[in-house]
């Protein structure tokens, strides 16, 4: 009988850190991740992706993984980790072997999605993910899964995607320091994708748009796989600002009421609609227009809607994505994001919640949490197989305890 494993993934956000612990039991490929912990701390050791304090993000960690436990009554010792930020870059690549058996194999594919990344990339980056996304067999194209395929050469086109490999590094450190093994680093652009598409949608084609504080990430699907993806350096942090800039608040008072009073619909309200600012703040006691703020937060909505649709456009499917986009990230759920975005995309448009999630699904039915539940997703997979956290790590703990005795050894 297939034996329960507990999972764990970790979303370092610009904002926000998530921590999300659920239990798979390993029955089948289409296993549904049960839910069993959620943990949320601020994040004020990270700024688009790049670590500005070692301490204070190591404090955060610590208090989102913590809180995750004490609702899950496990401990976590190793995560999944989602990253996202502005030094996230991608390409495609090619892949060539000559088949050495009658078949191919698993080995087989494995040696070509080497060959793929056998490219000459900069120093300081790192290849952080790789994603076939189509393999051909002597002159077959279009293959999904060539093992137990005849032929004499194997051939992969792969999505690569790269991270700055400092940023990297500082974000494993903090990681490591706060007490938790990593598992494995999954890009936003791949993992809310995981969370929020059906297959059926990944067939007929569709863009995921995540709009983080930090950052805005895209991932296009077409034919079931990966077809582009990009990160844009602009996000809900833009937005605050904006409003911060044109009200003449402070950014913790423009961050308080684009939450409880944003939209993106000007139109919509009264002109001689004000907002007290005493009512959030001790620092500003000013009245502003409502509207007025509506009108700034609209333009750079669009803007980044814009940015999207020339993403779209350069690799011409502006428009041509019959399941449109879906928008993920706590920064959409401003009242009129959805409209602003089909009217820009000229697609149709819906918030990207997740799908098929099991346990305490009120705590992340949100299209905050698609980043966090799909790195747990892409972790149980991919590597969960092989890989658990708290007491069901036996052999990691062993691990621990022979190294622990090595060190009183002379």
């Amino acid at each position: 009988m297939p034996k329960e494993r507990v999972l764990a993934s970790l979303d370092i956000g610009s904002a926000k850190i998530r921590t999300i612990v659920a239990v798979a039991d390993g029955k089948s490929d289409q296993d549904v991740p049960n839910v069993i912990g959620v943990g949320i701390s601020p994040s004020l050791g990270i700024r688009k992706g790049h670590v500005i304090d070692v301490e204070e993000l190591i404090h955060n960690i610590i208090s989102s993984l913590e809180d995750a436990e004490r609702m899950a009554g496990v401990p976590v010792n190793h995560v999944y980790v989602g990253v996202s930020g502005s030094h996230i870059e991608s390409f495609d690549s090619r892949g060539v072997i000559a088949i050495s058996g009658a078949e191919i194999t698993v080995d087989d594919v494995a040696r070509v999605l080497e060959a793929a990344q056998a490219v000459s990339i900069p120093a300081n980056r790192r290849i952080l993910h790789i994603e076939p996304k189509a393999y051909a067999v002597d002159e077959q194209k279009g293959i999904k899964n060539p093992v137990g395929m005849t032929g004499i050469r194997l051939e992969v086109e792969a999505h690569i995607v790269t991270g700055h490999v400092q940023h990297v590094k500082n974000l494993e450190k903090c990681v490591d320091q706060a007490g938790v093994d990593i598992d494995e680093i999954v890009p936003a652009t791949i993992a809310a994708s995981e969370a929020v598409l059906t297959k059926r949608q990944k067939e007929l084609g569709s863009v995921v748009i995540d709009v983080g504080a930090g950052c805005t990430s895209i991932a296009v699907f077409e034919e079931g796989t990966i077809l582009h993806s990009i990160t844009l350096p602009v996000g809900g942090e833009s937005v605050t600002n904006d409003i911060a800039i044109g009200l003449r608040t402070s950014i913790d008072t423009a961050e308080k009421i684009k939450i409880e009073f944003g939209s993106v619909l000007p139109e919509e309200i009264a002109e001689r609609e004000m907002i007290d600012l005493s009512s959030v703040s001790k620092v500003d006691t000013q009245t502003v227009s409502k509207r007025y703020m509506a009108e700034i937060m609209q333009a750079r909505y669009y803007e980044i809607f814009s940015l999207v649709k020339g993403e779209l456009a350069h690799i011409g499917r502006s428009g041509m994505l019959p399941a449109g986009a879906l928008l993920t990230g706590a920064a959409v759920k401003a009242p009129g994001v959805l409209d602003l975005a089909r009217d820009v995309l000229g697609l149709p448009v819906q918030m990207g919640f997740p799908v098929d999630i099991g346990g305490v699904v009120e705590k992340v039915d949100d299209p905050a949490y698609a980043t966090a539940l799909g790195t747990l997703v892409w972790g149980m997979r991919e590597g969960g197989q092989m890989k658990g956290v708290g007491s069901f790590q036996f052999g990691r703990a062993a691990q621990h305890v022979g190294t622990w005795f090595k060190s009183l050894l002379p």
